[in-house]
C-alpha cells in the first residue's frame, strides 16, 4: 500500500538507512532523490578524507538536503578512525580532567573534521550517566558518574559541535548508564523510581536541550516506571510525556538502530518502525545490515499503518515535517565549518595526557616487558584497534611487546612471563578487566608470582590488583591514551 505518493514522500523522510559499501548504491541514490531522510555511514563505508567526500557528494547530487550522519564520539567508538583508532580521547577522559573549555575544544575539532567531509548529523555526544561500573555498553563513553558533571560537559560537547556546523545529537534517552544487559542484543531493564531518573538520568538530557540540541537519540531500554512493558523507543509516555512535554524538546527524536535486538527482535523492521513512529520518534535510524527490499517493505508497513488507524496521519506529518527541519538546519551548504577549530592530534594528545591517572610506582628499564591481555570488544565499539601496542610497534619503542587472549583457550604461562620480563617492569595491559573474571584471575596471578607489575587499565576504572606496584588509569583505549600511556611507562 505505497501507491499514495503522499504518504510514501512522508514515510521516506523518515527514515535513516544505510549500506555497505564505500560507494553509493544506485537504490540509495535514488530513494534520496526521492526524499529518503538520509543515510548513517560505519566503518565499513569509510576507506580515507577524498574517498568519504567523494561518497558524499555523489549521495547529495540531487537533493542537498539529504542528511548524512554517523556515530562519531571520539575515544573507543569511532567511524572515522575505524581502522587506526580515534585521534581524540572519549568522554570518560574529558570527564575526568573536568574542563567545559577542553571538552568544547576536543568536539570542536571532531566537528570540523566531519564538516569538511561533508558530514552534519553526529550522532553524539552519549550522555548517559555510567551509574553502574559493569555497565557492558557505556562505560567510557560516558563522562563519569555525576549528573552535574555528565551534564555540564553536555553542554560544552553539544556547543562544540555546533562551532563546527554540525548538529549534536544526545543519546540515549531517558538514561543507558544504569544497564547491566546491552540493547543491541536484549531490552535493559532499568528498575528506579522516576525521581531516580529525575536525579540521577535526565539532568544532561535537559542540558542538552537547554544547549540547542536539535535531536536526543531514544534508548531501546525498559524503565517500568515510566514506559512499563515497553522500551522506551515505543513509549509515549517516554517520548511524548516526558521528553515532550515535561523537558520541552521540540527537535527531533532519532531512534537508535532498529535493527538491535531491544528494537525489533522478533516483530519485524516495519513493526518497530510503526510503533516508534506512533509513540513519537521523528527519525528511524534502521541499522547497518539495511538493503533496498528492507526500506521499502518498511516504507510500505508505514504506508499501511496510516491506512489501518495504527499511525495517525498527522503523526507521520508532524515526523516528517521534524525531519525536514532538521535536514534544512544541517544541510552540506549551510555548515559552518572552517571556523577556527584546534588541530586534531594537538589537542586529542593534549586532552589524553591530561586524562591519564598514575598511582603508585612506575619501574623505569630501557625495555619493559608489556603484556596485552586481549578481550572481545563491544559491539558498539566494534574491532577498532586498540591499547599499547599498536602505538608501540609503529614508533619501533624499545619494549617486548606480547599479546595474549585469555578469554580464549590459550594457556597463560605466568612463569614463562616472569622469565621474559628478566627482572625488569612486567606491563600488564588491559581495558575493562572489572568485567572479565578470567581476565581478573591472571592478572592476579602474575602479581602474586612477580614483585614488578604495572597494570595500565584502557578501559572503565573500577578494578585495580591489589599486589601491582603502579597502576595507570588512561580512560579510553584510542591511540591518543595509549601514546599517553606509553609517554608516563617509558620515561617513568
Amino acid at each position: 500500500m505505497t501507491d499514495d505518493p503522499s504518504l510514501r514522500s512522508q514515510a521516506l523522510r523518515t527514515l535513516l538507512a544505510a549500506f555497505p559499501t564505500t560507494t553509493a548504491p544506485d537504490w540509495v541514490r535514488r530513494l534520496g532523490d526521492q526524499g529518503l531522510g538520509g543515510v548513517v555511514l560505519f566503518g565499513h563505508n569509510i576507506v580515507d578524507e577524498s574517498q568519504v567526500t567523494g561518497l558524499i557528494s555523489t549521495l547529495r547530487a540531487g537533493r542537498p538536503e539529504l542528511i548524512v550522519a554517523l556515530d562519531e564520539e571520539g575515544g573507543d567508538v569511532t567511524r572515522l578512525g575505524y581502522t587506526s583508532g580515534s585521534r581524540y580521547p572519549g568522554n570518560a577522559a574529558l570527564g575526568a580532567v573536568d574542563d567545559e573549555n577542553l571538552t568544547r575544544q576536543v568536539y570542536a575539532a571532531l566537528g570540523g573534521e566531519l564538516a569538511a567531509l561533508g558530514i552534519t548529523l553526529d550522532l553524539a555526544p552519549t550522555v548517559d550517566v555510567n551509574s553502574a561500573p559493569d555497565n557492558p555498553v557505556i562505560g567510557t563513553r560516558s563522562f563519569g558518574t555525576d549528573p552535574a558533571r555528565v551534564a555540564a560537559h553536555t553542554v560544552a560537547a553539544v556547543r562544540g559541535l555546533g562551532d563546527a556546523g554540525v548538529a549534536a545529537c544526545a543519546k540515549h534517552f531517558p538514561g543507558h548508564g544504569a544497564t547491566r544487559v546491552d540493547s543491541h542484543e536484549a531490552v535493559p531493564v532499568v528498575d528506579a523510581p522516576l525521581s531516580v531518573l529525575r536525579e540521577r538520568d535526565l539532568p544532561p538530557f535537559a542540558a542538552a536541550i537547554g544547549a540547542g540540541a536539535p535531536a536526543i537519540m531514544t534508548a531501546h531500554l525498559r524503565v517500568p516506571a515510566l514506559t512499563g512493558d515497553l522500551p522506551a523507543t515505543f513509549s509515549p509516555a517516554a517520548l511524548d510525556d516526558l521528553l515532550r512535554g515535561e523537558l520541552g524538546f521540540g527537535g527531533a527524536i532519532i531512534t537508535d538502530a532498529l535493527e538491535m535486538g531491544g528494537a525489533a527482535g522478533d516483530a519485524g523492521m516495519g513493526i518497530a518502525a510503526v510503533r516508534s513512529l506512533a509513540a513519537g520518534a521523528d527519525l528511524l535510524c534502521l541499522g547497518a545490515k539495511i538493503t533496498e527490499e528492507l526500506v521499502e517493505a518498511t516504507v510500505a508497513e508505514i504506508v499501511a499503518a496510516v491506512h489501518d488507524g495504527r499511525l495517525p496521519a498527522e503523526r507521520l506529518a508532524d515526523a516528517a515535517r521534524r525531519c525536514a527541519v532538521l535536514a534544512a538546519a544541517t544541510r552540506a551548504d549551510r555548515a559552518t565549518g572552517g571556523v577556527s577549530v584546534p588541530v586534531p592530534d594537538e589537542i586529542g594528545l593534549a586532552a589524553a595526557r591530561r586524562a591519564l591517572r598514575v598511582y603508585g610506582a612506575l619501574p623505569r628499564s630501557p625495555r619493559p616487558l608489556i603484556v596485552e591481555l586481549d578481550a572481545p570488544p563491544t559491539i558498539a565499539v566494534g574491532e577498532v584497534p586498540w591499547g599499547l601496542l599498536p602505538y608501540l610497534e609503529a614508533t619501533d619503542a624499545p619494549a617486548d611487546l606480547v599479546r595474549l587472549r585469555p578469554l580464549s583457550d590459550e594457556p597463560v604461562d605466568v612463569d614463562a612471563l616472569a622469565r621474559r620480563a628478566a627482572g625488569g617492569p612486567l606491563i600488564l595491559v588491559s581495558r575493562d578487566t572489572h568485567r572479565h573474571a578470567r581476565i581478573r584471575e591472571v592478572i592476579e596471578q602474575v602479581t602474586a608470582a612477580y614483585p614488578q607489575v604495572v597494570l595500565v587499565e584502557m578501559g572503565w576504572p573500577a578494578w585495580r590488583p591489589p599486589r601491582a606496584v603502579g597502576y595507570l588509569a588512561t580512560f579510553g583505549a584510542g591511540p591518543a591514551n595509549a601514546r599517553a600511556a606509553a609517554e608516563a611507562l617509558l620515561t617513568g
